[in-house]
């Protein structure tokens, strides 16, 4: 499983939405949402500025979370943007890679 931060910025249709369902009823419609992409929710948390919701999701790969994130943003409730987390450990693994690469003007 991958581990991706999905930070969302609610619409106002998408604010209406969560003063009328709560945290709670949002949350579990996220649950939903990602069960059937296959992953499960790490955690939840709402924020103020830029960001209105932190989402910490395992997900089986980038494709079922792509899916997940068009879901969230042709639903217009929320634009999302997200991240591919790494633990430590794959980060180990990166740097033991030696790719060739020439640099531009060299």
């Amino acid at each position: 499983m991958a581990k991706f931060l999905l930070e969302g910025k609610y619409s106002v249709e998408g604010a209406k939405g969560l003063l009328k369902d709560g945290g709670s009823g949002r949350r579990a419609a996220i649950e939903k949402l990602v069960q059937s992409g296959g992953g499960k929710v790490e955690s939840i948390y709402y924020a103020f500025g830029e960001t209105d919701v932190f989402i910490i999701l395992d997900m089986p790969d980038s494709i079922s979370m792509a899916a997940v994130a068009l879901t969230v943003g042709a639903a217009g409730g929320a634009g999302t943007k997200t991240t591919l987390l790494m633990t430590t450990e794959e980060v180990d693994e990166a740097v033991k890679k030696h790719p060739s690469y020439r640099p531009p003007g060299q």
